[in-house]
C-alpha cells in the first residue's frame, strides 16, 4: 500500500452522501458501507434505493455473523440454538470444512464524493481482499469481477467519477457451494483504499527493493521502480532515491533522469550502496525506508514511501538455513487466516496479535497456508522479526471441492501469482514463494509441468527468493515434482526407528542434494518432528498443523477423520497450538520444552473424556493433542488415581501434592521431555519443581478453586489509538475469593461498554459452543472467556463492564488516543 505522506486537501458532504475528507494520494475507505445479504437486483445503478440495507463498516465477515431466527423448536443439535442467534447450522453447505458456517451472495454499496480539485488526478481503487468472485461496479459502470478470495486486487477508475456530485460504488460478492476445505469467510474482509496520483506518478506495486552481499559491514542496493507518463506529453522525468534509516535520517541517496514518451511506463534501476547497514534479524528487525521522488518540470509530482529490510537469505543441504550468514532452524507454525471471535475480518491489530503470540511461545516463521495473507499481517512480521512462506494456492486445475479455485486456475493463476509477488516483494520477513499446497496429481508429468511454468513466473517475477510447495503422499514417485522446486515440502514426513530410518533419510540418501522442510506436522509427532529437523542439516525446519487454531475443519484435533455431518456441533478445529482467543493449550507448553530451556509444565489426565471419543478415527489421523487439563478439580474422585503429566526441558522433576513430594524423575530427550505419575486426588496444591542440577529454575502449579465469586478483566494493552480500527483483547477470568480462576466455571456474563469504542466480538475457544460471536455476552468456558473491543475516531476512555449472575462485577477502562 502506499504511505500516506500528504496533507488532507478538503472535506465535503452532500445529502445523501456521507462527509470524506480526501488527502491527494491514499484514503481507507472502509467506514460508511452499506450491506445486504441475499439478492439484489440492479443494486450496482446509482438510483437503487439502498435505505433499508444496513450500515456495515469494513473489515466485514458475513459469515461470522448470527443468522436470524430460524427453525426454532427443533431439539438441540438439529440446526443452531433453537431459538436464539447463532452462525452455526448443520445443514450449512459449507458442513465441517466450513465449521457449519453460511456463505451466500452479498451486496455492499457506499455513497462518496469527490471534490472538482481531484479531477486532474488518476484515480485508483485498491481491494486487499474480498472472498470471493467479486464484481465491482462504479456509478454504474462495470470495473471487472475478480475470483480468488486471497489476493489484492485494483481499479484505475478516474473516468467513472464525478466530481462534486455523489458517487457510488457497489460490490457483489458471491460466496457460493462447496468451495473451500476451511472457513473462508465472506464479503470484503480487508481494507479498500482510493488513491490519488498525479499524472505522472510511481504505480500501485511499483517499486522493488532488493538487496545484494549484505553484511555488518556492506550492502548493494537495487531499488526498481516504475514511473508512468498519463500526461498528454513527452517529458522529462527525474528519480530521486532516497534511503532513511530507523531514526528516518538520510544515510544514501541516488537521482537519475529520463525520458518519458506520453502514456509510457518505463522502469528505473538504481544502484545504491550502503555501509555499515543494521541488518534485519529475528531479534532485530531493522527497518529502512526508501523515499522516492518523481520530479517533472523541478517540481515533485509524486512521492512514496517503501519499507524494507537489509537481509541475507541462504538455503543448502550441507548448510541448511542460514539468516546473515547464522544457521537457524525453521521453528514453524502453519495457519489459516481467520482471526476466531473475529472471524476472517483482517483488523491491523488483529493481524499483529496474532504474530505476537506466535513469537512469544518461541515461533521464528509461519506457513500462510494456503494463500496470500493481508498486508498488515506481513507489515507485522516485518516489525516483530518473524520469517514467512507465502503461500498461493492450494489447488490448481484438479479440484478439491465443486466450486473451487480449480474453475479460474487457467485464466487466473498468473494475475494472482503476480498480485501476491508485486505486493509483497519488499517484505524482508518473505523468505519463500509457495506455488501450491498437495495439488493434486502431482505425479503427473502433466501437473509437474504446470509447476515447472509457475516456477519459471515466479522466478522471473522475483529471482531472489526460494520457490518451494507442499506435498504429501511422500514417495519416490514426486521426485519429478519435488526436482522443479528449490525447497522441498514435506507433509507429515516425521517418523523412522531403529528398523526403518524415515522418508526424511530414505530421500537423502535417494536424493542428497535436496533441501527439506516439514511443512506439515502431526501436534501428536511433534517430538519425532523436531527431533528430524535437529539431527539432520538437510531438514531446516518443521511447521506444525496449526499454531493458531481456527474454524473449520471441525474437530479434525479430536474426532479426526473420516469427517461427515453427525460431528455438528463441532465447529473449531481444535488442532492449534494456541486457541481462537489467544491463550495457550496444553501442546503448546509441550512444545516450549522442546524449542526452550527450563520450561515446565503441569497437566491432568481427565477421569473421563474431555468429549466424546469417534470410535471410527482413522489411525492416521493425528491432528489431536493428549486429553490434557490444567485443572486439579476433581470432586467424587477423592483417593482414586489420576495421570499427572509433566512436561519439562529442566534436568529433573519433582512432584508435590500438599507439600509432600511423590519423587524425582529425569526429564530429557530419552523421555520426550515428558514425565507422568498416578496420583491419588486430594484437593490442594499440586505443584512440579524443575531442577538444573540441584538448582530450583522453575515451579509449575496447579491449586484446587472454590466456587466463582468475582470477575477479573485483563485488557491486553491499556491504551489503544483512535482511528476507528485499533482493538483491545479483554481476557475474562471467573475466580473464586483467592483469585484462582475456576476452571470449570460456566457462568455466562454479559458486557456493556461505554464510551468511544464498541464490542465486536467475544468468544470462549469451546470448540462445540453454538453461541454468537457478535452479541455482548458469552459463557466462560474453563473459567474464562473473551470480549474485542474496537476504538471509535474520537478521543476518551472506555469503560467495560462485566457483569454475570452471582459474582461480583468488573470494570475496565481503556484510553483511546
Amino acid at each position: 500500500m502506499k504511505a500516506n505522506i500528504l496533507v488532507l486537501v478538503a472535506v465535503f458532504s452532500v445529502s445523501g452522501a456521507f462527509a470524506q475528507s480526501f488527502p491527494v494520494k491514499n484514503n481507507n475507505f472502509d467506514n460508511n458501507w452499506k450491506f445486504h445479504l441475499g439478492g439484489a437486483q440492479r443494486a450496482e445503478q446509482p438510483e437503487f434505493d439502498d435505505s433499508g440495507w444496513k450500515t456495515a463498516n469494513l473489515p466485514h465477515d458475513w459469515s461470522i455473523e448470527d443468522l436470524p431466527d430460524r427453525q426454532a423448536g427443533l431439539p438441540a443439535g438439529q440446526a443452531g440454538l433453537p431459538g436464539t442467534q447463532s452462525p452455526f447450522d448443520r445443514d450449512a453447505i459449507s458442513q465441517v470444512s466450513g465449521g457449519f458456517t453460511t456463505g451466500g451472495t452479498g451486496w455492499y454499496r457506499k455513497t462518496f464524493m469527490i471534490p472538482d480539485s481531484m479531477k486532474s488526478k488518476i484515480a485508483t481503487l485498491l481491494f486487499d481482499g474480498v472472498y470471493m468472485n467479486a464484481e465491482c461496479w462504479l456509478n454504474g459502470h462495470y470495473l471487472g469481477s475478480h475470483p480468488y478470495g486471497y489476493t489484492s486486487f485494483h481499479y484505475e477508475v478516474g473516468k467513472f467519477l464525478k466530481y462534486g456530485d455523489n458517487n457510488l460504488l457497489a460490490v457483489k460478492v458471491i460466496n457460493e457451494g462447496e468451495n473451500s476445505r476451511w472457513y473462508s469467510g465472506s464479503g470484503i474482509y480487508r481494507h479498500v483504499w482510493l488513491t490519488f496520483d498525479e499524472q505522472v506518478h510511481i504505480p500501485i506495486w511499483g517499486i522493488q527493493v532488493t538487496s545484494h552481499a549484505a553484511t555488518g559491514k556492506s550492502a548493494d542496493l537495487e531499488v526498481k521502480t516504475e514511473v508512468f507518463n498519463a500526461s498528454g506529453k513527452r517529458s522529462e522525468i527525474k528519480l530521486i532515491t532516497r534511503i532513511k534509516d530507523r531514526k528516518n535520517e538520510q544515510v544514501t541517496y541516488v537521482e537519475s533522469i529520463k525520458m518519458l514518451d506520453a502514456g509510457e511506463v518505463t522502469g528505473f534501476v538504481q544502484k545504491l550502496n550502503l555501509a555499515d547497514p543494521e541488518l534485519w534479524t529475528l531479534e532485530d528487525p531493522a527497518l529502512y525506508t526508501v523515499v522516492s521522488e518523481v520530479h517533472l518540470e523541478n517540481i515533485v509530482s509524486d512521492q512514496e514511501e517503501t519499507h524494507f529490510g537489509i537481509r541475507n537469505v541462504t538455503f543448502s543441504s550441507n548448510g541448511g538455513f542460514s539468516l546473515n550468514g547464522k544457521q537457524l532452524k525453521l521453528k514453524g507454525a502453519c495457519f489459516h487466516h481467520d482471526n476466531g471471535p473475529l472471524g476472517a475480518k483482517a483488523f491491523d491489530r488483529a493481524e499483529e496479535r496474532k504474530v505476537e503470540l506466535l513469537k512469544a511461545s518461541g515461533y521464528n516463521a509461519i506457513r500462510c497456508s494456503h494463500n496470500p495473507p493481508s498486508p498488515a499481517f506481513l507489515d507485522a512480521c516485518d516489525r516483530l522479526g518473524m520469517l514467512v512462506i507465502d503461500e498461493a494456492f492450494d489447488m490448481w486445475a484438479d479440484a478439491k471441492n465443486p466450486n473451487d479455485y480449480h474453475l479460474y486456475f487457467h485464466n487466473w493463476w498468473q494475475k494472482d501469482v503476480e498480485s501476491m509477488i508485486l505486493r509483497d516483494f519488499n517484505h524482508p520477513s518473505v523468505i519463500m514463494w509457495s506455488i501450491g499446497n498437495e495439488i493434486p496429481n502431482r505425479h503427473t508429468p502433466e501437473v509437474v509441468e504446470v509447476a515447472k511454468k509457475m516456477r519459471d513466473f515466479v522466478r522471473a517475477t522475483d529471482p531472489s527468493r526460494a520457490v518451494t510447495a507442499a506435498v504429501n503422499d511422500l514417495k519416490p514417485d514426486k521426485d519429478p515434482y519435488f526436482a522443479v522446486l528449490d525447497v522441498a515440502g514435506y507433509n507429515y514426513a516425521a517418523g523412522g526407528d531403529h528398523l526403518r530410518p524415515g522418508v526424511y533419510v530414505e530421500d537423502h540418501v535417494r536424493v542428497p542434494e535436496r533441501i527439506m522442510m516439514g511443512t506439515e506436522s502431526y501436534p501428536l509427532e511433534a517430538f519425532q518432528s523436531w527431533m528430524d529437523v535437529l539431527d539432520h542439516p538437510w531438514v531446516i525446519g518443521d511447521f506444525v498443523w496449526t499454531g493458531f487454531d481456527y474454524i473449520g475443519e471441525a474437530s479434525i484435533g479430536w474426532r479426526g477423520y473420516w469427517q461427515e455431518q453427525s460431528f455438528f456441533p463441532w465447529n473449531l478445529a481444535f488442532c492449534g497450538d494456541i486457541d481462537i482467543c489467544g491463550w495457550k493449550r496444553p501442546q503448546s507448553h509441550y512444545r516450549d520444552v522442546l524449542w526452550k530451556t527450563d520450561q515446565l509444565s503441569v497437566f491432568v489426565t481427565p477421569p473421563e473424556p474431555s468429549f466424546a471419543l469417534n470410535p471410527n478415527r482413522q489411525s492416521w489421523s493425528k491432528w489431536h493433542w493428549y486429553d490434557a487439563v490444567a485443572d486439579w478439580n476433581w470432586k467424587g474422585y477423592e483417593n482414586k488415581s489420576l495421570e499427572v503429566v509433566v512436561y519439562s526441558s529442566c534436568e529433573r522433576v519433582e512432584l508435590f501434592l500438599n507439600g509432600k513430594s511423590l519423587g524425582i524423575k529425569n526429564t530429557n530427550r530419552e523421555t520426550r521431555f515428558m514425565a507422568a505419575w498416578q496420583v491419588p486426588y486430594m484437593a490442594g496444591e499440586l505443584k512440579a519443581i524443575g531442577y538444573r542440577g540441584r538448582k530450583v529454575i522453575n515451579t509449575s502449579v496447579l491449586q484446587t478453586a472454590q466456587q466463582p465469586v468475582l470477575l477479573g478483566l485483563k485488557p491486553d494493552r491499556t491504551t489503544i489509538r483512535a482511528n476507528g480500527q485499533d482493538l483491545c483483547y479483554v481476557t475474562v477470568e471467573l475466580n473464586d475469593a483467592g483469585g484462582i480462576r475456576n476452571p470449570r466455571a460456566e457462568n455466562l456474563v454479559k458486557f456493556e461498554i461505554d464510551g468511544p469504542g464498541t464490542i465486536i466480538g467475544v468468544g470462549n475457544a469451546n470448540p462445540v459452543s453454538l453461541e454468537s460471536y457478535t452479541l455482548p455476552q458469552r459463557k466462560a468456558w474453563q473459567g474464562r472467556c473473551l470480549v474485542v473491543v474496537r476504538a471509535g475516531k474520537e478521543p476518551g476512555k472506555i469503560v467495560l463492564k462485566a457483569v454475570s449472575e452471582g459474582l461480583q462485577e468488573a470494570v475496565a477502562e481503556i484510553e483511546v488516543k
